[in-house]
C-alpha cells in the first residue's frame, strides 16, 4: 500500500513538474519574441531617423513609403534614394542608437551602383573586441542608393534582456534537479530498507539452521548411553563437525560483507600455483558433491599455472563460484573448473549445469544484495554477496571476468587473469 502512494505521488509531481516546465518555456518563448519586436520597432526607429537625417544633410526629404525593410531576423536595408557619404552615415547611425541605447555590436555596408556589391562600410562594437568581417552582405535590386545593417550579437543581446526570465529558469531548473535528486534518494532508501530486511531475515536463517542441528545433536551426545553406541556417536559428532563447518562458512561471508562495506581488502600477494590451489579448493566440496550424488572434474592444462595474487581472496573468488553452481542447481550438480593460455594469459573457468541465469540479469548479479527475483519463493538461501565480493576482488586485481548463461542451461564464468 505504501509503495503504491509513493509510485502515485511520485507521478503526480511529476506530471506538475513537466507541466511548470512546459508553461515556463511557453513564457520563455512569448517574452523572447515580445523583447524582439521591441528590439526590431527600437531599430527601425532608429535607422528611419537616420536615413531622414542623411536625407536632410543631402538637402532632401524622404519619401513617404517607409524605406527600412527587414530582410531576416537581424539584417535590415535602408533606402536612400540618393548618395550616402559613409563617414556621415557613420556618424548617424553612432549618435542614435546611442541615444536609443543600443548598445550591440553591428555592421553596415554600402550598396555600390558602380561595382553592383555591398561594400564595407565598417564594423562598430561597443566592447571594443576585434571586428569580424567575414559576413556577407545580401543585395535587394529593388533598390539603388541603399545600406544594409547587420546585428551579429542580435539573440545574445535580447537574452540580456531577459535576466529575470533566465533567473526564473534557472531556479525552476535547480528546484527540479532537488526535486528528482529527492525521489532517488526516496527510491534508494526504500530499497535499502528492504535489502536489510531481506538480508536480516537470511542471516537468521542461515545462522538458526545449523545452531539448532548443533545444538540437537549435543543433547543427543550427552546422554551416557550412547558411548555404547558407536556408530550413532560418530554420525552426530560428524553432524556437528558439518554443521561448524557451514557455520563458519556463513561467518566469512558476513566478514567479506564487512570487507566490501569498507573497501579494505588487505591483500598478501605471491606467486601460486593456481592449479594447485583449485585442487585444494576442490577438495572442500567433496562431502557436500557425494551427500548430492554430483560430480566435480578438473580440467587444468594451463602449463604455466604460477600466478601472482593473494592465495586467501582467490580461494574464496572459487569457492564462491563453485558453492553457486552447487546451490543453484535442481538436480544432481556437474561441476567443472578448468584452466588454460590464452594469448599469453591465463583463463580459470567455472561450469555448472544449474538453472541459468537471464541476459537481463547477467550484468546485475554483481550488485551488492543483489538477488535474481523469483516472486515469493526463495529454495535458495544466501546474503546476495557473494557474486559482489568476487567482483569486488576481481577489480582490485586488475583481472576480468565474463559470463556466458542461458535459462535452463547452466553458466559458465571466466576470470581472465593477465600475465
Amino acid at each position: 500500500m505504501k509503495s503504491n502512494r509513493i509510485r502515485v505521488a511520485v507521478l503526480l509531481g511529476s506530471i506538475s513538474i513537466i507541466g511548470i516546465i512546459l508553461f515556463q518555456l511557453y513564457w520563455v518563448n512569448k517574452s523572447f519574441d515580445l523583447v524582439e519586436r521591441q528590439f526590431n520597432q527600437s531599430v527601425e526607429i532608429a535607422l528611419y531617423n537616420v536615413a531622414e537625417k542623411v536625407m536632410a544633410f543631402n538637402g532632401h526629404e524622404l519619401p513617404n513609403e517607409n524605406p527600412v525593410r527587414q530582410i531576416s531576423s537581424n539584417y535590415f536595408i535602408v533606402d536612400i534614394n540618393d548618395v550616402i557619404d559613409a563617414s556621415i552615415l557613420d556618424h548617424y547611425l553612432k549618435t542614435e542608437f546611442d541615444f536609443r541605447n543600443l548598445s550591440l555590436d553591428y555592421e553596415y555596408a554600402i550598396y555600390d551602383c558602380d561595382t553592383d556589391k555591398m561594400v564595407f562600410g565598417n564594423y562598430i562594437n561597443p566592447a571594443e573586441k576585434e571586428p569580424d568581417n567575414s559576413r556577407k552582405f545580401q543585395k535587394y535590386d529593388e533598390f539603388t542608393y541603399y545600406f544594409g545593417i547587420i546585428f551579429p550579437s542580435k539573440a545574445l543581446y535580447i537574452l540580456n534582456s531577459m535576466n529575470i526570465w533566465i533567473i526564473s529558469s534557472f531556479v525552476l531548473i535547480t528546484a527540479i534537479v532537488f526535486f528528482a535528486y529527492a525521489i532517488f534518494i526516496i527510491f534508494r532508501q526504500r530499497r535499502l530498507s528492504e535489502i536489510q530486511k531481506d538480508f536480516i531475515n537470511n542471516m537468521t536463517h542461515e545462522f538458526k539452521t545449523p545452531v539448532s542441528t548443533i545444538g540437537i545433536s549435543a543433547n543427543v551426545l550427552s546422554d551416557p548411553n550412547i558411548i555404547n553406541d558407536p556408530e550413532r556417536l560418530k554420525n552426530y559428532a560428524g553432524i556437528i563437525a558439518n554443521q561448524n563447518i557451514r557455520l563458519e562458512q556463513q561467518v566469512e561471508k558476513v566478514l567479506q560483507l564487512a570487507r566490501i562495506e569498507t573497501n579494505k581488502f588487505n591483500f598478501d600477494l605471491e606467486n601460486i600455483d593456481l592449479n594447485k590451489l583449485i585442487t585444494e579448493v576442490a577438495g572442500s566440496f567433496r562431502f557436500t558433491i557425494n551427500e548430492k550424488e554430483g560430480n566435480l572434474a578438473l580440467e587444468l592444462k594451463a602449463d604455466r599455472s604460477v600466478i601472482y595474487a593473494d592465495k586467501l581472496h582467490l580461494a574464496n573468488v572459487i569457492y564462491n563460484l563453485v558453492d553457486n553452481g552447487i546451490k543453484y542447481c535442481t538436480g544432481r550438480p556437474e561441476i567443472k573448473i578448468t584452466t588454460v593460455i590464452s594469448d599469453n594469459k591465463t583463463l580459470l573457468s567455472i561450469s555448472d549445469n544449474g538453472i541459468g541465469i537471464a541476459k537481463q540479469y547477467q550484468k546485475k548479479i554483481f550488485e551488492k544484495f543483489y538477488r535474481i527475483p523469483t516472486g515469493d519463493v526463495h529454495n535458495v538461501k544466501g546474503f546476495g554477496i557473494g557474486l559482489n565480493y568476487v567482483m569486488n576482488i576481481i577489480k582490485k586485481m586488475k583481472w576480468r571476468i565474463k559470463i556466458t548463461s542461458f535459462p535452463g542451461q547452466g553458466s559458465t564464468f571466466t576470470i581472465i587473469i593477465p600475465k
